[in-house]
């Protein structure tokens, strides 16, 4: 069995931010030391661990097949001597802390406004930082322990992943009042005939809405594709485009938009927040976890 007798474990430490920043200036400014004792550690690590971990390439650093391998059990580690060491339970009113989350903009319009608030109120010292990736790229980020908790639509998780359903959401279709001729829904035939609007992050994989209808032996023309759900509705007025997106993002009141159900089914789906088991025993993980739960549980 290897020992640890000799081994500086703060180094530890230095090569989860070197990885983390993969910039040894950057690196030294996280961990509040000199550039040269970044350097000095990046040395010792690679006798340590016979590797380069993180090599020169483009102006910047990357790290090595090892380092990659290396970084989920190194910030399991680190995350669990933070909690070994950490004072027991979790005082929101007074602890200081910072969450990484992840969502669309959707979710930012679901989850945030209902937060913030209550953040405000009983945690006024913990901060959050959001940040936007696809579904893909979340669940990656949660294995690798880049961010704490995730929101958004997901299946097939790795069994390291935890999750807990906090809406149910349905389809609805936004249209142009004047372009529906006086009518409050089309039938599929019309639906088939306008141009759409798709809001995804990867156009090139097909949404739920065209999964259904595919599975009826139909397509449908899509004339414009963004990644921003907020702004979507917003496109509409003034066009014959239909946009068939989660109903919860479409505006509540707009004379000029008419909402109706799609003319077609189209399975509901679960909106769920995701995070990693290593953060099943942080007291204050489990306790934004039951915040968001009691806020939007539906």
């Amino acid at each position: 069995m290897n020992s640890l007798a000799g081994i500086d474990l703060n180094l530890l430490v230095v090569l989860d931010a070197l990885l983390a920043e993969r910039h040894v200036s950057r690196a030294a400014i996280r961990l509040n030391k000199s550039q040269p004792a970044v350097s000095h550690a990046l040395a010792r690590l690679r006798h340590l661990l016979d590797d380069p971990l993180l090599v020169r390439r483009q102006g910047g650093l990357e790290p090595t097949a090892r380092a990659m391998e290396i970084t989920p059990m190194l910030t399991e580690a680190l995350d669990r001597m933070r909690h070994l060491l950490a004072p027991a339970g979790f005082e929101p009113a007074t602890e200081r802390r910072t969450f990484r989350l992840a969502m669309s903009d959707y979710g930012a319009a679901v989850v945030l406004p209902a937060l913030l608030p209550v953040m405000r109120v009983l945690a006024p010292q913990v901060d959050l930082v959001v940040s936007q990736a696809s579904r893909e790229v979340m669940v990656s980020q949660i294995i690798d322990g880049e961010i704490d908790l995730a929101f958004g639509v997901f299946s097939g998780l790795d069994p390291s992943v935890r999750s807990h359903r906090l809406l149910d959401e349905r389809f609805a279709c936004l249209a142009d009042v004047a372009s529906l001729g006086g009518k409050q829904a089309i039938d599929l035939a019309t639906y088939l005939g306008r141009p759409h609007a798709l809001v995804d992050l990867r156009p090139e994989r097909q949404s739920e809405v065209d999964k259904a209808l595919a599975e009826l032996g139909h397509k449908r023309r899509l004339c414009l594709v963004i990644p921003h759900w907020g702004v979507a509705p917003r496109l509409i007025a003034g066009t014959d485009l239909v946009l068939t997106v989660a109903s919860r993002i479409l505006p509540a009141q707009d004379s000029r938009l008419c909402v109706f159900a799609p003319p077609f089914e189209i399975p509901a789906f679960q909106f769920t927040q995701i995070w990693h088991k290593r953060r099943d025993g942080d007291p204050a993980h489990q306790w934004l976890r039951s915040q968001i739960q009691h806020l939007l549980d539906g």
